[in-house]
């Protein structure tokens, strides 16, 4: 019997390190081959499981039996930092944690807010913000460096004028965020910047009750909501809404440099826009090491019984590569239809943000290629730092000439 054919006598370990630096870790292809739902051993002890077929994974993330409570929530790679928060009941707010009804509660204010009317309203304010960073690197001259000239403020300043908050806090919202994501975060380190950032935002959302305006969370104070409520929600929008979008615009133009015949496609013909995004989304897939779910009775699926209370966790770039659904998955390719990926998840739980940061990639990208349509790598690939130590991949630093 051929290797690939053994099935799996040990449970896995999710390897976290990559020989490519656009394709998930090749032991998780292998995995996928051979038992695509298979027992993993999580840092902790436990002894779980682990999906990476796209097919189970829509089928995990589409079942309301599979629970996404915090408190039943473990990382499937080391991460020190998560045992501040992963185990516990989900304050108020914090949405991403639950499971209906409280879950459906939340979901439904923030769905009437993240409207597709709202999103298309933002995107002249979007496009001066990418004006602004493009015409500052222009200015500057090369090389630069287009992760903070380009990739971070973009998404940062979408958000934060979404939500109302000052431009005073990017620093502090990008500072925060990055250790929440980190893999090396200790637990104090991750308390200190969730209550730095709350506390900031427990003061805006007092002076948005008093003088409101036309801002999602003004919008928000007007609900039944209290203080700390959105707080949480303004938190979870604040890192969710500018992470995954600046490491999608940076990696995908690494991506895209890295594949001429590619950025060629689109500079010659801008109408591909929206199927590059999509296949960027679908081939990159940043989101490396969630989401997890935990059955809350015992569940068959795929032959095996997954007992109540263990944890399943997804691997979005493992099912984004399945060939069972995407011909040539491991190709980049911008000219290809759009494809039914699930880079933002599915389900109950799928990014609430995603019509948002679709527009973000829209804009960035178009502007980019037009605005540098010479626009090259500045450094040989081995001196570009990759974020294998994130739960969202990219780069860390990505030096761009012209």
């Amino acid at each position: 019997m051929p290797e690939d054919d053994v099935a799996i006598a040990e449970p896995f370990v999710v390897p976290t390190r990559r020989s490519r630096p656009f394709d998930p870790p090749l032991d998780l292809a292998r995995v996928r081959a051979r038992q695509p739902l298979c027992r993993l051993y999580y840092p902790d002890g436990h002894q779980g499981w682990l999906v990476t077929s796209y097919a189970l994974a829509r089928t995990v993330l589409d079942d309301p039996r599979f629970s996404a409570r915090l408190d039943l929530k473990r990382s499937p790679v080391e991460r020190p930092g998560s045992t501040a928060f992963m185990g516990t009941t989900a304050p108020p707010g914090m949405f991403i944690g639950m499971d209906p009804p409280e879950h459906t509660r939340y979901r439904r204010l923030l769905t009437s807010v993240f409207t597709g009317r709202r999103m298309q309203e933002l995107k002249p304010r979007i496009e001066e913000i990418v004006d602004e960073c493009l015409d500052a690197m222009e200015e500057q001259g090369p090389p630069v460096d287009l992760v903070p000239a380009f990739a971070l403020p973009v998404p940062v300043l979408v958000i934060t004028e979404l939500i109302g908050a000052p431009r005073t806090q990017r620093e502090a919202i990008e500072r925060n965020a990055a250790t929440f994501v980190s893999l090396d975060a200790t637990p104090d380190q991750v308390r200190r910047a969730m209550g730095e950032i709350a506390g900031s935002l427990k003061e805006l959302v007092q002076d948005k009750r008093a003088r409101p305006a036309q801002d999602v969370l003004s919008v928000l104070t007007e609900t039944d909501l209290d203080d700390w409520e959105l707080v949480n929600i303004a938190m979870l929008l604040l890192a969710a809404g500018h992470e995954t979008t600046a490491n999608m615009l940076a990696l995908g133009t690494y991506a895209l440099l890295s594949h001429p015949d590619q950025w060629h496609a689109l500079r010659s013909d801008p109408t591909l826009i929206d199927n590059a995004v999509e296949e960027l989304l679908r081939y990159l897939t940043v989101v490396q090491y969630s989401p997890t779910r935990a059955p809350l009775e015992d569940i068959e699926l795929a032959g095996q019984v997954i007992k109540a209370g263990e944890t399943i966790a997804i691997s979005l770039p493992a099912a984004n590569r399945d060939p069972e659904r995407f011909p040539n998955p491991d190709t980049l390719d911008v000219t290809s239809s759009m494809s039914p990926h699930i880079a933002f998840g599915h389900g109950l739980h799928q990014c609430l943000g995603q019509q948002m940061a679709r527009l973000e990639m829209r804009v960035g990208f178009e502007k980019l290629i037009r605005r540098f349509p010479d626009l090259r790598i500045a450094v040989p690939a081995e001196d570009i730092p990759m974020r294998e130590d994130m739960n969202t991949y990219g780069v860390h630093r990505l030096p761009v000439a012209w």
